[in-house]
């Protein structure tokens, strides 16, 4: 719930810094985005505790209905909440309030391994990168349900092949980030396609980035998955066709004038062929039709041009933006 907390810690400032000689001598910020994840979260807390006990550890409460919060107060988490619903939300504010060096974003309902955690953190400072992906392995069978590992395949395949060299396991939601990541992504989605944005982010401008396999487990018995294989998988292509809009102008829009041109000339062959041998225009409907479409695929052409030169221009300031920022580690 918003404002219960576990520790001293507070929005807007710093995680703490750790003091011991071998603790490492960064600011690291475990955040925990949670809904109705009473029974798992405390393990969590717990496990994250043991693999980073330099790292402040924030929980933050989706509107949940079971005893997330408070179960995750008494295990010394600090709790803070997110009014509006969904991962998309409770992650634009996490990245807004929290004030680190690093961060280590997981789910609260116990299936990441927390262990990899000091690995995944080490490989972000060794390398000085800004992203990290913890792509899943299974420990067991059912871990994946064959919806979510089709379409998580499919999907991943997807973003490689628009927007380059990507990640295996896009979708996964156990990640590091550098600040300068986390302050300069904007955060738009509101859901589970969250992991969709943050991965297309380190792709549009180019972050030093790497993936890691990390183990994936099942979720704690009795608690009940929030993803829904259908409903979330269209929301995610919906907003890899945005980004591609937003991001890929040209290729967006050059699509579309291929299709009208394509069409176009599907359609105006028989009229053409008619016309050389009577001398006449048969279908004059079908005639305006094809114009009509050559038209739309010009228009289409120019707008992607444009859009591109635009685009350009804002992926330009949004890497400024992120250079500005420093890494701190």
């Amino acid at each position: 719930m918003p404002g219960m907390s576990g520790g001293s810690a507070r929005p807007g400032k710093s995680a703490t810094r750790p003091t011991s000689k071998s603790a490492m001598p960064y600011a690291i910020a475990v955040l925990l985005p949670c809904y109705n994840e009473a029974l798992a979260i405390a393990r969590v807390v717990a496990d994250f505790s043991r693999a980073l006990p330099s790292a402040s550890i924030y929980v933050y409460d989706n509107n949940s209905s079971d005893d997330t919060a408070t179960v995750a107060a008494a295990a010394g988490a600090t709790v803070l909440g997110e009014a509006r619903q969904g991962k998309g939300h409770v992650v634009r504010r996490m990245f807004a309030d929290i004030e680190a060096d690093i961060y280590v974003l997981a789910d609260g309902d116990g299936t990441y391994d927390a262990a990899a955690a000091p690995r995944l953190v080490s490989r972000l400072i060794e390398g000085r990168l800004d992203f990290v992906n913890g792509a899943r392995h299974e420990t067991r069978g059912e871990a994946f349900r064959h919806g979510h590992k089709f379409g998580n395949s499919v999907l991943s395949g997807l973003v490689q092949w628009i927007f380059g060299r990507g990640f295996a396991d896009m979708l996964s939601g156990y990640k590091v980030f550098s600040r300068r990541f986390v302050k300069s992504f904007p955060a738009m989605s509101r859901g589970f396609e969250i992991e969709t944005e943050l991965t297309v982010h380190a792709l549009e401008l180019r972050m030093p980035s790497a993936e890691i396999a990390t183990r994936y487990g099942e979720r704690q018995e009795g608690s009940a998955s929030k993803l829904r294989t259908l409903r979330d998988g269209v929301r995610i292509l919906s907003l890899i066709g945005k980004l591609v809009k937003d991001e890929r102008p040209l290729m967006f829009y050059g699509g579309l004038a291929s299709l009208f041109v394509a069409s176009a000339v599907i359609l105006g062959i028989p009229i053409v062929a008619g016309f050389m041998e009577t001398g006449l225009v048969p279908r004059l409907p079908t005639a305006v039709l094809c114009t009509g479409l050559v038209i739309l695929g010009v228009l289409s052409l120019f707008t992607g041009v444009t859009l591109d030169l635009v685009t350009k221009t804002r992926q330009e300031l949004k890497r400024l933006i992120y250079l500005s920022i420093p890494i701190r580690f």
